[in-house]
């Protein structure tokens, strides 16, 4: 597989893009980022964290106090990434209307066609 096409997956992966977006608005920790979230166990956070910094995508602060404190942040090639990403959301969301008739209008003619047979 080529490298670039692992990064896409990692950067547009359920959790990945999710975290990216988020990251993009302020640092976070770790149980502040898997709150604001929502529904990802911790596994599949460290997880994509782990991916996301291995990747260059993610800075991970880890301060040595007690308790220990780690913050997660993005790099500037992390800042595009999430841009790219936040773009890509933006206009999901601004052309859910048209995506939501394009079903409508394919499960219909689906349908047409099925009592057709």
């Amino acid at each position: 597989m080529c490298p670039h096409r692992v990064v896409l997956e990692h950067v547009t992966s359920r959790w990945g893009v999710l975290v990216l977006m988020e990251l993009l608005e302020r640092p976070y920790r770790f149980s502040e980022l898997r709150r604001a979230i929502g529904r990802v166990s911790e596994k599949m956070l460290t997880q994509t964290l782990q991916t996301l910094e291995r990747d260059g995508l993610i800075h991970r602060d880890a301060k040595p106090v007690i308790p220990p404190r780690v913050d997660y942040s993005l790099t500037d090639l992390g800042r595009e990434a999430a841009a790219q990403v936040r773009a890509l959301a933006l206009w999901t969301a601004e052309r859910m209307p048209d995506v939501d008739e394009a079903r409508r209008a394919y499960d219909e003619a689906r349908t047409e066609k099925a009592r057709a047979r």
